[in-house]
């Protein structure tokens, strides 16, 4: 049998390994006596379930984190969804600064692949920059929590209970302690703003982050930065005004609520699908219309080098923008005055499809093993790609296959499906030698 030589495995089958470690290590963690109430520990299935749920960023549980686990539980949850969000690569990196190791040339190839930047010059610079971002964002994203929460709670509880769902909301996780989600603070403002804000924040992408805090007008921003804001402002405003309707009537969700509350709930609708998790009102007893609606949201999902999942913004707007030329009968495809290649429509196209394939797989093998409802089973299986953490009730009753099938998909949306496909499909990017005839067929 031969042995793996690391150095020859490309950067992504470097993170499918990490995430792997990251994930077998928490799970095994869940496992022990200490980190449950009732002392015997969770059996292997549902802590693997719970360990690839954190560490993806997700949020869908099988069990109430408030009620079955211990602090120690809990903190264990709450270190695999810091390692999730920022990324294995960016915490070992934090390591390594700690005990004075310098970082070699392939550890760099491997941040850079994890954090989904263009090149490799500065990317030392960049992941400080990123952990201070990070630390200040939840930092003060717990303490506006902690002066809304030590109301209702001894000082000491509202200090953990902030800290906790700060860096839950800001890595967009989902994970809670209440027990019962966020559903207690429907009409609450500083309480739906602040993880409003944490979510947002975590899920536009450092480097989006690093412009607005320079203070440049719209037109000085990179491309990308503009995608980015311009489509994450459509959809927190479309979703925020169809979740309102949708749901106005509704009385087990917005019906009963004062006009203040009915608008935080649609915009906390609007914003907990971008793979947050987080929900305000009961998700199993919204109509199917918005259901179906969040299902797009949760696919799409937040934006490239954040903390959140789903098929990404810039994606999105991508195939918006090929769309639009193909209408037009332009030959470029063209946003804000800028010419897109054609790798990147390429590998927006590839991502669309491959994750499309996946959750439609996914869905299908679902309504053959599980007894619940087709729209419940497909929200699931989106809920999971998009690592959101939403879900009608239906995961805690999943069968042993549907949980190991959605494992896999919490998986694959963190790591991303196209990371997946290359780290399978190769180990080092080859160029063909040789170039075919080209010739047309016919289409649509």
């Amino acid at each position: 049998m031969s042995k793996i030589n690391f150095h020859d495995l490309t950067p992504a089958q470097v993170l499918l390994m990490g995430y792997a470690v990251v994930i077998l290590t928490g799970s095994i963690l869940l496992t022990l006596p200490v980190a449950t109430v009732n002392g015997e520990g969770m059996s292997f299935l549902n802590a693997l379930f719970t360990s690839t749920s954190a560490t993806a960023v997700t949020g869908l549980i099988v069990e109430n984190t408030a009620s079955f686990f211990t602090m120690f539980g809990q903190i264990v949850i709450l270190v695999l969804i810091q390692i999730g969000g920022l990324g294995i690569m960016t915490m070992s990196t934090l390591f390594a600064f700690l005990i004075g190791k310098k970082l070699t040339l392939r550890h760099r190839l491997v941040i850079q692949e994890d954090l989904d930047q263009f090149q490799l010059s500065g990317i030392v610079r960049l992941v400080r920059y990123v952990l201070g971002v990070t630390f200040t964002i939840e930092g003060l994203g717990a303490f506006f929590l902690f002066l809304r929460l030590v109301r209702d709670m001894p000082m000491g509880k509202a200090i953990y209970f902030s800290i906790f769902h700060a860096v839950s909301a800001f890595n967009n996780a989902g994970f809670d302690i209440f027990g019962n989600s966020l559903e207690n603070f429907t009409s609450d403002p500083a309480i739906n703003l602040t993880i409003c804000a944490l979510i947002i924040l975590g899920g536009i992408g450092f480097a989006v982050i690093a412009e607005l805090y320079d203070g440049k007008k719209f037109k000085n921003f990179s491309l990308q930065t503009k995608l980015v804001l311009s489509v994450t402002l459509v959809l927190l405003v479309l979703g925020t005004i169809v979740s309102f309707a949708l749901e106005f009537s509704n009385p087990e969700t917005l019906g009963n609520l004062s006009w203040q509350g009915k608008g935080l709930a649609a915009f906390f609708l609007s914003v907990t699908p971008r793979t947050a998790g987080f929900n305000t009102v009961p998700t199993g007893a919204l109509r199917s219309s918005t259901l179906f609606f969040i299902i797009a949201l949760m696919f799409i999902g937040a934006s490239p080098g954040s903390t959140g999942g789903g098929v990404k913004t810039t994606t999105f707007g991508a195939l918006l923008a090929v769309l639009y030329t193909t209408a037009t009968g332009k030959e470029d495809v063209e946003l804000y005055k800028r010419r897109i290649g054609k790798e990147v429509i390429y590998s927006a196209i590839a991502i669309i499809a491959i994750s499309l394939m996946l959750v439609v797989s996914v869905t299908m093998i679902l309504a053959i093993t599980e007894e619940a409802a087709f729209i419940d089973l497909f929200f699931e299986a989106v809920s999971a790609f998009g690592t959101v953490g939403l879900s009608t009730g239906v995961t805690g009753n999943l069968s042993v296959v549907g949980r190991i099938l959605i494992i896999f998909t919490m998986f694959a949306g963190r790591v991303g499906p196209l990371t997946i496909a290359v780290a399978i499909g190769e180990r080092r990017k080859r160029k063909a030698n040789i170039r075919y005839p080209k010739e047309k067929i016919l289409v649509g």
